[in-house]
């Protein structure tokens, strides 16, 4: 079965490229050339992830994707443009799972889409279905939810299974070198902050505990600290 990608790109020049591209490694691809008409498309469920270009001629990017965040949990990579950290650090608080820089090369662009959707993947085809609790903390990995004291934490993809990689080692410091591998699917680069950002959403998201559940070993890498019982599975 093919992989289905929602582009969502004004430049038709770039968007055209990058669409032959995509089909050419095997991808099925859907264009939009503005925000409305690339929520409609999304909307219609025959999507798979969704490549965002941040600046778009009827509405932002980030705007897109918070109106995609309020209705599903579609992965999805941002374009943005080279250097601009504020829309990359936006652009994560939002909810988006990756991004790369504009001018993009295809090749690094079907790389981050394959490295999302294997996350995405991991999870489902995983055999252990049953809850785990980790202290006030529940994960329900058939469907991907996360509750705390039994209230819906919401989480984008990437979120989730970072936090998946922290509760597998809890207790444990987990690398940073060795999160982004096994989390994101890639190496960690110089001067990549992807990684703290996610760190940063999930402590949000987590609760204002101090210290934080997620405790950062200056040097290493991450460690969850379980507050409450031991960690079990239900």
């Amino acid at each position: 079965m093919q992989n289905r990608v929602l582009l969502v790109e004004d430049d038709e020049e770039l968007r055209t490229l990058l669409a032959r591209y995509l089909n050419g490694q095997g991808f099925e691809v859907r264009e939009a050339a503005n925000g409305g008409d690339g929520l409609t498309l999304a909307a219609e469920g025959l999507t798979d992830i969704v490549v965002l270009d941040i600046m778009l001629p009827d509405m932002s990017g980030l705007d897109v994707l918070r109106e995609l965040r309020a209705r599903n949990h579609l992965p999805v990579i941002l374009l943005t443009a080279r250097g601009d950290e504020t829309d990359r650090i936006v652009g994560f608080e939002v909810g988006a799972d990756d991004y790369i820089p504009k001018p993009c090369n295809p090749r690094e662009l079907v790389a981050r889409i394959q490295a999302v959707l294997r996350r995405v993947a991991w999870d489902h085809q995983a055999e252990v279905d049953a809850d785990r609790v980790f202290g006030d903390l529940r994960v329900e990995p058939e469907q991907r939810r996360v509750y705390l004291r039994d209230d819906p934490v919401e989480l984008t993809a990437t979120e989730y299974e970072v936090l998946q990689v922290l509760l597998a080692h809890a207790g444990s410091v987990v690398r940073k070198t060795d999160l982004m591998q096994w989390a994101l699917g890639r190496r960690l680069a110089a001067y990549d902050r992807t990684l703290d950002m996610h760190i940063s959403n999930l402590r949000r998201k987590l609760g204002p505990e101090e210290p934080s559940r997620i405790e950062t070993v200056r040097g290493l890498g991450y460690s969850y600290r379980v507050t409450g019982p031991a960690p079990s599975d239900t």
